[in-house]
C-alpha cells in the first residue's frame, strides 16, 4: 500500500531558499561585515554557541535567535531592531549553513531582499581562520 506524503519536504523547502539566494562562503561575509556593508546574525542558540564559538566581537554581530528573528528584522514591526529597513544587507550565519538558508530565505519574505547566509555557516567561518570568540553581542526576545 502507498501512502501520499502532505506537503514538502525539508530538502526540497532547503533547495527552494537557497535557489532564491545568493550565498557567501565565510570570506566573503568577513568582508562585507568587516567594511560595515552588512550586518552578521547569528541565529544559533547559547548552548552551541558557548560550546562552538562565536565571531569575535569587533565585528559586532548581532545574535538573535531564530525564535524571533522576522520579527526583530520586519521594519513594520515596534520590535524591529533600530535602523533595520528594507535595503539592509543581513547575512544570516548559523553552525552549518541549513538553518541560516531557511532564515535568509524567510528575511527575503518579508522584503529584506538583500538577506543571505554562509555557506557552511559557523564551522565554515572558524575552518577559515576569521575571528572568533566566546561571546557576542545579544539581542534579547
Amino acid at each position: 500500500m502507498t501512502t501520499s506524503q502532505p506537503g514538502t519536504g525539508i530538502n526540497e523547502l532547503l533547495a527552494q531558499a537557497r535557489s532564491r539566494l545568493e550565498r557567501l562562503a565565510a570570506r566573503e561575509a568577513w568582508r562585507e561585515v568587516r567594511s560595515g556593508e552588512a550586518w552578521l546574525v547569528d541565529i544559533r542558540p547559547a548552548a552551541q554557541r558557548a560550546e562552538e564559538g562565536e565571531v569575535a566581537p569587533g565585528l559586532s554581530p548581532l545574535v538573535v535567535e531564530r525564535n524571533v528573528l522576522e520579527w526583530r528584522f520586519d521594519p513594520r514591526q515596534e520590535v524591529a531592531l533600530p535602523g533595520v529597513d528594507f535595503d539592509t544587507r543581513v547575512i544570516v550565519l548559523c553552525q552549518e549553513g541549513y538553518t541560516s538558508s531557511l532564515a535568509a530565505d524567510a528575511l527575503r519574505s518579508l522584503g529584506l531582499e538583500r538577506a543571505t547566509d554562509v555557506v557552511g555557516g559557523f564551522a565554515a567561518w572558524r575552518g577559515e581562520g576569521l575571528p572568533v570568540a566566546r561571546r557576542a553581542h545579544r539581542i534579547g526576545a
